[in-house]
Order: C-alpha cells, then sequence, then structure tokens
C-alpha cells in the first residue's frame, strides 16, 4: 500500500494542481506580476502627499508620505555627528530629507526613487523630514 493510498488518496492521483487547472507560461507569469507591481504602485502614489502641499503645521504636525527621485546625496555632520542629507524632488517641489547618525545607506543615491513617510520640519525656513520612514522603489528594468 502507497502513501497517498494510506492518506485517502486515490490511486494514481497526483499530488499538487488538478490535471485540469490551466497553467500559465513564464512569460504570462512574469508579465502578471509585473502588472500587480505597477498597480501597487500607482496605488501608493495616489496615497502620498505632494510636496508642494507639505508644511510645517502648528503642534501635532501629521505624519505625511511623499514620493519622488533623489536629486542629490551628501553627508554632512550635525553637532559632531554624520548626517546623510538628500534632496527629493516629486516635480511639484523639492524636500530635504535628513537621516542622523547616518554617514551612508544602501541604495540612497542620486537618481533612485523613494516613498518617505514622517512629520515636516522647518530647518533655516525650510521643510525638512528628520530620520524618516523609507521604501526604496524597484529600479526600471530597461
Amino acid at each position: 500500500m502507497s502513501a497517498g493510498e494510506r492518506a485517502g488518496e486515490h490511486p494514481g492521483r497526483r499530488r499538487g494542481r488538478p490535471r485540469w487547472w490551466p497553467g500559465r507560461s513564464a512569460a504570462e507569469a512574469h508579465a502578471a506580476a509585473e502588472g500587480a507591481e505597477r498597480a501597487a504602485d500607482e496605488a501608493e502614489r495616489a496615497r502620498c502627499t505632494p510636496i508642494r502641499d507639505c508644511a510645517e503645521g502648528p503642534a501635532g504636525r501629521p505624519v505625511v508620505s511623499v514620493t519622488g527621485t533623489l536629486r542629490s546625496v551628501s553627508e554632512r555632520t550635525v553637532a559632531g555627528l554624520p548626517a546623510l542629507a538628500a534632496e527629493l524632488d516629486d516635480g511639484s517641489a523639492r524636500l530635504e530629507v535628513v537621516w542622523l547618525g547616518r554617514a551612508a545607506i544602501a541604495g540612497i543615491v542620486p537618481g533612485r526613487e523613494l516613498v518617505a513617510s514622517g512629520r515636516i520640519a522647518l530647518a533655516h525656513g525650510r521643510p525638512v523630514l528628520f530620520n524618516p520612514r523609507y521604501q526604496l522603489r524597484p529600479l526600471d528594468k530597461e
């Protein structure tokens, strides 16, 4: 007696997908995955606030999510500690993004797209996003 017969399965029946299950070619599966990724990207962009609409608010500033392309990335020192500063551009305006205590972050390079969220503060009269949560956008596969 085989293991399948002991488990209550019919003899000769394969495990996994039924024989009638329509299969996808590798190209179809890849195209479907890319379509799902594009749809998720568009949904993420829809939830983001344009940078031009972000401003420091009163006490209890809301958390904003912004998306855009990093135009420049530089290392600075703030109070003797390293800081990584980047300029994020979404086409409506530019926003300075600063990670305090970090000299470098893998993937944070000019030209990379990302989604960042946090509270906007004013530093020297300019809006700045300090130590944001961020997610790097997938690189274009061209």
